[in-house]
Parts: structure tokens; sequence; C-alpha cells
């Protein structure tokens, strides 16, 4: 297992949600994480909307890694959502995003939040491991595929 398995539940792990933009996703994600943190959904909302505006969190290959700093938040929290159908979200290779690896961390956070995204984007580079997490139905498999450590 890697870092992230101290940093995802299998409660965060939401498959083929009808969803049919960037909006509802984060109004998804913003009660999702109120749930888990006790972090206002609005803070959610808004962190996560202002990180975009910076630029796209997608990555290509349907994958998006949208991301946030939370203030007051005490520790990293990850969720995995996968999308009945892919959505608009600006990625670079202008497909659809269907799978989102979305992460909130507290607001100082700096080398941490970095060596977090480092391990997601290590995870989602591997090809096999990126089938699965489009394809795969058990959450527990997800978890799986997320927190295997990478040679």
């Amino acid at each position: 297992m890697n870092a992230l398995a101290t940093l995802i539940n299998i409660s965060n792990i939401s498959l083929d949600i009808e969803i049919t933009n960037s909006k509802e996703l984060f109004q998804y994600l913003g009660t999702l994480f109120e749930q888990k943190t006790k972090v206002p959904a609005k803070q959610v909302i808004e962190s996560l909307e202002s990180r975009e505006r910076m630029g796209s969190t997608g990555l290509g290959h349907q994958i998006a890694i949208p991301h946030g700093r939370i203030q007051n938040l005490a520790n990293a929290h990850i969720g995995f959502i996968r999308l009945k159908r892919g959505i608009d979200f600006k990625a670079p290779d202008q497909q659809a995003v269907q799978v989102f690896v979305v992460m909130l961390v507290p607001e100082q956070a700096s080398q941490a939040h970095l060596d977090i995204l480092s391990q997601i984007v290590q995870t989602l580079s591997d090809q096999t491991s990126r089938t699965l997490l489009f394809t795969e139905t058990n959450p527990e498999t997800i978890y799986s595929i997320l927190t295997e450590q990478k040679s």
C-alpha cells in the first residue's frame, strides 16, 4: 500500500454517477466532502472552482485531478468519482472526462500536496490501472488500484 491508503476511504469512491457538467460535479463533491470532513459544501465548491479557474486539472485520457486547498482542514482527503458519461472539463486532449480523482488538502499544505499529486499521477500513468479505473464495478478494487504500491 502507498501513502494514499490513509487519505482515501472506500466510502469516498462513487461509480457511474449521472452528472452532466462541471457545476453539477462540484456540487456533488461539495456534498460528499461535507459529509466526510464537516467542511461546508460551499467552501469545497469554491476551492475546487478557484483552482479550475487557474487552468484545467484535466490530464487527458478522460481523467482529471481536481484539487483545492481548504482552510482549517486537518488532513488531506481523496475521493474517486467515475461518471456514467464523460463531461467537458477542458482537458488538454479535448476529450470528455469521465474519471476524477479529487483531492482536498489543508490550506498550508505545500510539499505534501505535491507528493500526493505525484503519487496519483504515477498510478494514473499506468495503462493497466487506468483501464481498470474505467471498467471495474467494485469500489474495493478501485481502492486497491489507487493504493497499490508502485515500484
